[in-house]
Order: structure tokens, then sequence, then C-alpha cells
């Protein structure tokens, strides 16, 4: 089990229905929503330079849609990828798309930190099939 999860998805509905498919499953303990890219940062920001002497719950797994306004999940990756975010590259992130466009399956294999690329909505059975993938 994950002690945290980060989902990153601009529709309210498809963030509800994460944590609730997710609590349902005791596949985390904890799950933390970001509208947008720039929201997640801003997070992963909160927890580098406001949390010095404490040590936080950072995610160990990140559910990413695309498709956002303000900073979709292409650039949040080339940001949370970068030096700037090293001490966070340790979470996975597991795309989530509501379409499964081949080029962005392609474009998804530069990122290493991606483990899977799957279609929206996420699923009971989509959380099994990556318990067994990941191994816990």
């Amino acid at each position: 089990m994950f002690e945290q999860i980060l989902c990153i998805d601009d529709d309210p509905i498809t963030l509800m229905l994460c944590k609730k498919v997710i609590s349902k499953s005791s596949f985390a303990n904890e799950i933390i929503t970001a509208q947008n890219g720039e929201e997640a940062l801003h997070h992963f920001n909160t927890l580098k330079y406001n949390n010095k002497n404490k040590v936080e719950k950072k995610p160990e797994l990140i559910f990413l849609d695309l498709n956002m306004p303000i900073m979709g999940g292409w650039e949040f990756l080339d940001h949370f990828t970068s030096e700037a975010y090293s001490e966070f590259n340790t979470a996975k992130v597991i795309v989530l798309s509501s379409t499964i466009d081949p080029e962005d399956l392609a474009k998804a294999k530069k990122y290493p930190i991606i483990i899977d690329f799957l279609s929206k909505p996420i699923t009971q059975a989509m959380l099994e099939y990556l318990k067994k993938k990941i191994g816990i």
C-alpha cells in the first residue's frame, strides 16, 4: 500500500472518482489532489521550501492527466523531471488520459518515471493490475 498518492486532473468528477476508487481498494493511505500541473508543482515547492525542518510525506505515486488548462501533463513532467525536483523523482507516474494517442504513448517513453499509460476512468480492476505490476 502506498502512503500517499497525488491525483492531478482538471475535472472535479474525475478527482472525486479517483479518491473513491482508491480509498475502497486499500491502495493508499492518503490521496491528495491538484487541478493542474502548476498546482501540483506548487505542492512540491511547498514540501521543498516550507518544511525544511520537518519531514513531510511525499507522494509515492502520481496519477496524471495530460490535457489540462494552465499547465498540462507534459509540461508538468518536463518540470518535475528536472534537477529542481530531483528529490521527488522517486515518485512513479501513471498517465490517465481520456485518449490513447499513439504519439502520446511514444512521447511517454522518454520519461523513465512513467510506469504506465492507462485510459480514464480509474477502476478497481485497474488498481488490481497496478498492484501486481508495481508489486504492492
